[in-house]
């Protein structure tokens, strides 16, 4: 976060736990640690294109490290979620809240477990916390940033009503991507 950028989100304002349309959104906890794992190196192909830090599949140990951090609530300026089937048991993906862009806005991100992509976990995620974060009174933003060849990503924030609001030169960190970020936005 740039120093100059302070945190919109006060504590409290992102609960541990959020039901989203058959999903629940949880905080991560100790005990999901080597299923994250598992998750990662299932997804690793599909999450190795479009995310920085797939650069190759973590080890044990490095995803513990990772994990460790994930477990910080907020982790930096980070809330981490897992994304869950209802019952909670099975892991389909993840999502943050990123309280980094200053102002009254909030950014959102997410992964889909490769074996639930198509059927609307990312889409029901964000759109839960879309509406958590917009019922905020001192949030007046929301936004998603993806690169212009993540279409996936991009049909998400489209369906959610997000607005493009530009595109950016943003060079190219993930073999995937085109070196152009799109940035969404919504606002209340």
């Amino acid at each position: 976060m740039a120093e100059d950028r302070q945190p919109v989100l006060r504590p409290g304002d992102v609960p541990e736990r959020v039901l989203a349309e058959g999903l629940l959104l949880r905080r991560w906890q100790a005990g999901d640690r080597d299923a994250r794992h598992r998750a990662i190196l299932e997804s690793f192909d599909h999450l190795h294109a479009w995310m920085a830090w797939a650069d190759r599949p973590p080890t044990a140990r490095e995803h513990a490290e990772r994990f460790g951090r994930a477990l910080s609530w907020p982790s930096g300026h980070s809330y981490q979620f897992a994304i869950l089937d209802e019952p909670g048991r099975t892991i389909l993906g993840t999502a943050a809240v990123h309280d980094s862009l200053g102002g009254e806005g909030v950014e959102i991100g997410y992964w889909c477990h490769a074996d639930h992509v198509g059927r609307g976990v990312v889409t029901r995620s964000a759109r839960a916390l879309t509406r958590l974060l917009l019922g905020l009174d001192h949030v007046a933003r929301v936004e998603i940033h993806c690169d212009e060849a993540n279409v996936r990503s991009a049909a998400v924030a489209r369906r959610l009503g997000y607005r493009l609001d530009r595109v950016e030169d943003d060079g190219v960190t993930a073999p995937g991507e085109s070196g152009r970020g799109m940035v969404w936005v919504k606002e209340r």
